[in-house]
């Protein structure tokens, strides 16, 4: 370093500099740099990213870089600027100082008259420096080639970013080659650096404080909020970390740091483009990412809001919409009564996969009426159930889902994605249908927008907020197992519904869930005993395994279990009995309400097979894809909009007693059943007469250990579902009020043992059939298949009888005793 240094105060010197808040990019730069121009003083700025700083806190013996402090009293005759267009001022700069830039990003600031300008369209600004120390041959040493390496894949998102060029991937296999001795250990530790406890505190208060947008068709989203006390970590983090979480196009920190007030933008559409925005507010970057900081005495908060709202509606743009990857004309229709055998073989003749329902006008000069789209899928499915001479307006996907040719692309998607339809038909201003747009047509662009579901930072912040240490190391430890076996696992259904909608029910807090895994349940299950101890119940017909955890013969490993906790909490942590453990599969219905044939498949077919779209939610439990959400058919839309929907027109076909459950759904939560759901169910209640009683037995159950079972009751009775299973059963409001007096005696603090320890959908069903005649209790008896069971005994039911009298609740007394 001192051949560097000037001996005196008449020398001149050059010096490297770069942006403040610098990045790997831009470290990687000032070092690319400082090796092309060895005459030339790297010197770092004042403010370091956190993971730089600590980067360098290891290895920064290992680079020429210097302090502004350090440098020697001499006149700079050049600075050559990296990764920026403008930089902090270091002594002995002045007006006569020229000025080299190297920078790839396209901002237009004012520059130096005599400033010389290196800069190309790349990913990343070390990408420029690598090319040119490949064709000058210059030797790298291993720590260098490291720092390079993660400043292509910082800025560049490990070559994912929508910037990312074929130059920046040459660049990083160059550097990859042995000999550069590239440690991707020290790569993937700063790349992936947790966050500091300040930054944590800001990210919540951030995302508490989001407001989200849609502008144009995009989704932008404006968060604010006052840093903590003392508060001196970078921000830029944040933003990446915000974008990601919110899935949104284009997100934009305003946050409070005292004196100043620092606006943060990142964009991941060029069709948002936030350095221009920022520079309305006085600073600058690029397309992607931008910045501005603001006095706090000159704009509030609030009125930089607005200010950013103003600049977003004037310069963001929709540079292709659905005109421009639409088929144009008129698309093959059907009418609502074509018969599906017509409507298949119009199907296979033409290769779609849907075709648009219409209905004539009403009047002479108004267009036809969209009714919904035909799904090749329900097609095959009515055709395998032997219905061909059905209707295609009983098994279409009802509604008038439709788009415009001016609409933009993410309009498109987001109407997709919510709606669940693959063909969405194009009308113009009169409401004709002009063409038609499809998924293959999203992805033939390729597009760059991921799907706005997946939260991975909010389920996973829910998940640890939610489970025990305990139960969260568990599901950790599951993560990771499977993935020694390079299978996928996701946690599905019912534990992630409840999980979205408060945290807190039972299923939760007892770890009731499914575990579905790509791959070989039975499999993993067999590893998991032999490492942890346990037992092993395997379903090979249904691709299902058991794994007992409380099998007192078959102890679990509880040491080996929680090795890597700090503080093991022993044999009696919160776990449930067992695991569930099941392998992807789909299902086929050979005929109506018959159980089904199973096959190994993948997951988004093994959630096509659930009932209701609230329950086909995913999450992901492999390290590299925690708590990532899988939504594949709009349960997550469905969930907030308080919908019960299923999932296909042939649901009910399939199993008539997901009419039970759909109302189950729907009084639990106090949703609503989507009115096509509720069209469908109503057509499919003679089929309940097919399903077997232990089927129907098993989902009364289910009912009567809701928490409020004469809601569920209620609605039954008014849907008519009860009476196709007897005439005489209903549910009256004499009979809620049975309910409610029971709960109250079995609660209260002198309540009668024996009311305590029956089971209380025992109770409940003798209060819906102790005032039938003694031949109706016989059908309803049989048609349930109770038959006689444990407390179904002439004494079990006499002391029933006992303990409604002193609850209050009046009852006949039925000729033969049943308990369900």
């Amino acid at each position: 370093m001192s051949k560097r240094r000037a001996k005196n105060s008449g020398e001149e010197i050059e010096v490297i500099l770069t942006h403040e808040h610098t990045d790997f990019d831009a470290l990687a730069s000032l070092q690319a740099a400082a090796l092309l121009f060895p005459q030339a003083i790297p010197v770092l700025p004042q403010q370091l990213n956190r993971n730089v700083s600590e980067f360098l806190a290891l290895y920064k013996n290992q680079f020429p870089f210097v302090r502004a402090k350090e440098l020697p009293r001499a006149r700079v005759k050049r600075a050559i600027l990296v990764d920026a267009r403008t930089a902090n001022w270091t002594r002995g700069m002045d007006k006569r100082t020229q000025f080299y830039i190297i920078d790839h990003h396209s901002v237009h600031v004012e520059l130096p008259a005599d400033a010389q300008v290196w800069t190309d369209e790349v990913g990343a600004n070390t990408t420029m420096l690598t090319e040119r120390l490949i064709r000058e041959h210059i030797h790298l040493s291993p720590v260098q080639a490291t720092l390079l390496t993660l400043g292509i894949h910082e800025d560049t998102g490990s070559l994912t970013y929508p910037s990312t060029t074929a130059r920046d991937a040459r660049c990083l296999a160059w550097l990859l080659e042995p000999e550069r001795g590239v440690n991707l250990s020290v790569v993937n530790h700063f790349l992936n650096h947790p966050l500091s406890d300040g930054q944590r505190a800001l990210l919540e208060a951030l995302i508490e404080n989001s407001e989200f947008l849609d502008i144009v068709g995009h989704t932008i989203v404006i968060a604010q909020a006052k840093a903590p006390p003392g508060f001196s970590d970078e921000i830029s983090a944040l933003a990446s970390r915000l974008r990601d979480f919110h899935e949104t196009d284009a997100i934009f920190l305003i946050i409070d740091l005292g004196d100043l007030i620092q606006v943060v933008a990142r964009s991941s559409t060029d069709e948002i483009d936030v350095g221009e925005i920022m520079r309305g507010l006085g600073g600058g970057g690029h397309t992607r990412a931008a910045a501005a900081p603001i006095h706090s005495q000159d704009l509030s908060m609030r009125e930089i809001r607005n200010r950013i709202l103003e600049l977003v509606h004037k310069t963001t743009r929709s540079a292709m919409t659905v005109r421009d990857i639409m088929s144009v004309g008129r698309p093959k229709t059907l009418s609502p009564d074509m018969p599906i055998a017509e409507a298949h073989a119009l199907m296979q003749r033409w290769g779609h996969e849907g075709f648009p329902v219409v209905a004539p006008p009403l009047e002479a000069d108004e267009p036809e009426r969209l009714l919904g789209v035909l799904t090749r899928r329900e097609a095959d499915r009515a055709m395998s159930h032997h219905l061909e001479d059905q209707p295609v307006s009983r098994f279409m996907r009802a509604g008038r889902v439709v788009v415009h040719p001016n609409d933009s692309i993410p309009m498109l998607r987001r109407t997709m994605i919510e709606s669940g339809w693959g063909q969405i038909p194009v009308v113009n201003d009169r409401g004709e249908i002009i063409g038609i747009v499809t998924r293959t047509d999203l992805i033939k662009l390729w597009d760059d927008a991921r799907r706005p579901e997946r939260q991975p930072a909010a389920i996973a912040r829910r998940l640890r907020q939610t489970l025990t240490p305990a139960q969260h190391h568990l599901l950790r430890l599951i993560g990771r197992e499977v993935d020694r076996l390079d299978y996928t696992v996701y946690v599905v259904g019912g534990f992630v519904r409840d999980l979205l909608l408060d945290g807190q029910t039972e299923r939760i807090l007892s770890l009731d869930m499914d575990i579905v895994i790509e791959g070989d349940a039975i499999k993993f299950a067999d590893q998991m005993e032999a490492l942890y101890g346990g037992r092993v119940v395997r379903h090979k017909r249904f691709h299902t395994a058991k794994w007992l955890l409380d099998d007192p013969d078959h102890p679990v490993r509880w040491d080996l279990l929680f090795a890597d906790m700090a503080e093991p909490p022993g044999e009696d942590a919160s776990l449930p009995g067992h695991l569930d453990f099941v392998t992807a599969r789909t299902e086929f219905y050979t005929a109506p309400s018959v159980l089904p044939t199973v096959q190994s498949s993948s997951i988004k077919l093994d959630l096509h097979r659930r009932d209701f779209t609230i329950n086909t939610l995913a999450v992901c439990l492999n390290p590299n894809r925690w708590g990532e959400l899988l939504d594949t058919y709009g349960g997550l839309n469905d969930l907030e909009q308080g919908l019960v929907r299923v999932l296909h027109s042939l649901s009910f076909v399939d199993d008539p007693t997901r009419i039970l459950r759909a109302v189950r759904y729907e009084q639990r939560f106090d949703f609503t059943i989507e009115p096509r759901t509720l069209e469908l169910l109503v057509d499919a209640l003679d089929l309940l007469e097919k399903v077997s009683p232990a089927r129907i037995r098993h989902e009364i159950e289910r009912i009567l250990q809701e928490k409020k079972p004469e809601k569920v009751l209620r609605r039954l009775d008014e849907l008519g579902v009860l009476a196709h299973l007897h005439p005489d059963l209903h549910a009256s409001e004499r009979l809620a009020a049975q309910f409610t007096r029971l709960r109250a005696a079995r609660s209260a603090p002198d309540a009668d043992p024996a009311l305590v320890e029956e089971y209380i959908e025992r109770l409940y069903f003798g209060l819906m059939v102790c005032g039938l005649s003694p031949e109706a209790i016989e059908e309803v008896v049989e048609r349930l298949a109770c038959g006689e069971r444990p407390g179904g005994s002439s004494r079990a039911w006499a002391r029933w009888r006992r303990i409604w009298k002193r609850c209050g609740i009046r009852t006949c007394a039925p000729v033969r005793p049943y308990a369900c």
